[in-house]
């Protein structure tokens, strides 16, 4: 491994490799990191096609097939898409919504909003959502997005604009959904689901970048903000599962002396990756429309606590961003572009300014990046840069990745014990079980710190905010 300069390091092609692997991180992390996740980035760059080399960002870890927070990117007609370069929760994301409201005005009712939000989203394992789609619903979800949502009432009218894709994506074909995975899907829309996964009340802690916050409708110290952290459910993870399933029957077709049989793959011109797409695709409309269902019942539950309209709280969507997910997208090589498939498993695109995907009114100063932390630390709103376009696909960190196992947190915490040294705090905690909080303690998770530390001395996104729990709802 060689250092190629602060906070990017290189394993050289060699063996099968196709590219070299380079890891984002700082000197410190990578001595702390999981040698694993450092080896899946290595086994990924053998995949036939890969293009430039194979990324592990600064939040990696230990994943299925690709490390999580690992970028990789194929010609878009001669290369490959691999279900273990997207993972099981399909379009898992963040969304952020600023409000007029500041910490002083909800921390007498942060109990009352904390626990009106629990109530009004559900979430846990297996949970349910208030709405109950049929076959017709499910599809018409699954190809429209969040336009079906608003259609609906569940949202307003420019809330696409600051949504990646606008909500909707193009290319998804339901006719490539297993009756399973139709069955998974049907009760689940408008549901947190457990896990990582949360609802999190936060302040405005500190502002780094004025100008940029501005932009993005955020202007003053203790301003309240919701982040929302769900996908698919499982609607995606059954696609997923389904399509590992073809992939291997097929697969004797294509190759088979991978360093890791989790790298399944299927040429991008084969029938079984143009079904994979196709399906990939509605999960990835299903999971804007789960958190565009839930960000309805957040407005609602402001306005049931504090007695505003919609008006009044000014609860807009600053972005809502994708991770586990494949995308077509332009990107310059040897100064020549090229359409590309860019897996990013565990990561969110960081545009720099001027790219047209960006939303019109962000697209002077770049792409809001969310990388949430953990409960008893911090998140961050950045902006994308030249450097991330150029470098790492225009990509950047996810959150802050885990430092430890679930089945280790449970060994070394109870959540009664997390929930009390979080209330402590001041903050205000609800999860359906004791277990989810011991398994998402502060302590599973590497320090966000060092993660947005990583990510501005790679230049591959730079931090505008920086945002502290008030109130978490978990499933």
């Amino acid at each position: 491994m060689k250092q190629i300069s602060e906070g990017i390091f290189e394993f050289p092609a060699e063996g099968g490799m196709e590219v070299p692997a380079r890891v984002y991180m700082t000197k410190k992390m990578l001595e702390e990191a999981d040698e694993t996740a450092i080896q899946q980035a290595r086994n990924v760059a053998h995949l036939p096609g890969i293009l430039k080399h194979s990324i592990i960002l600064p939040d990696g870890h230990f994943g299925y097939g690709f490390p999580i927070g690992g970028v990789a990117a194929f010609d878009a007609k001669t290369g490959i898409v691999s279900p273990g370069g997207i993972g099981f929760d399909i379009n898992c994301g963040v969304r952020t919504l600023r409000t007029s409201l500041t910490h002083s005005d909800i921390k007498d009712k942060l109990d009352e909003l904390i626990r009106t939000l629990f109530k009004n989203v559900p979430s846990g394992v297996g949970s349910e959502g208030r709405i109950k789609l049929n076959d017709d619903e499910l599809k018409e979800v699954s190809h429209r997005g969040v336009d079906w949502a608003i259609e609906n009432g569940y949202g307003e009218k420019k809330d696409p604009e600051t949504i990646e894709e606008n909500g909707k994506i193009a290319g998804a074909d339901f006719s490539k959904i297993s009756s399973r995975a139709r069955a998974r899907g049907r009760p689940q829309l408008g549901t947190l689901g457990s896990g990582n996964h949360f609802l999190e009340v936060q302040r405005v802690e500190s502002i780094y970048d004025e100008e940029t916050a501005k932009k993005f409708g955020i202007t003053d110290l203790d301003q309240v903000m919701v982040m929302i952290h769900c996908g698919s459910r499982g609607f995606g993870h059954q696609i997923c599962t389904d399509y590992l399933e073809v992939f291997n029957n097929a697969f004797s077709k294509w190759k088979t002396d991978l360093p890791d049989r989790q790298l399944i793959y299927a040429p991008l011109e084969s029938q079984e990756a143009q079904d994979y797409l196709g399906a990939m695709n509605c999960a990835i409309n299903f999971a804007f429309t789960n958190r565009q269902l839930i960000t309805h019942w957040v407005r609602e539950s402001f306005q049931t606590v504090f007695g505003k309209d919609q008006d009044a709280l000014g609860m807009d969507i600053v972005y809502d961003v994708c991770h586990n997910i494949a995308k077509f997208e332009d990107h310059k090589i040897d100064g020549e572009t090229r359409r590309v498939c860019v897996h990013r498993k565990g990561a969110t695109r960081a545009f720099p300014a001027g790219r047209p995907e960006i939303p019109e009114k962000y697209r002077d100063v770049g792409q809001p990046v969310l990388i949430p932390g953990d409960m008893g630390r911090f998140s961050y709103v950045l902006v994308g840069t030249q450097k991330a376009l150029d470098e790492t696909w225009g990509s950047s960190a996810h959150g802050a990745g885990r430092a430890h196992s679930r089945s280790h947190m449970l060994k070394t915490l109870r959540g009664s014990d997390v929930k009390q040294i979080l209330e402590a705090k001041g903050e205000v905690i609800y999860a359906k079980s004791p277990k989810v909080l011991a398994e998402e303690a502060p302590e599973a998770y590497k320090n966000v710190d060092d993660v947005i530390e990583a990510t501005e001395l790679a230049g591959i996104s730079k931090k505008v905010i920086r945002l502290k729990p008030l109130g978490v709802a978990k499933g």
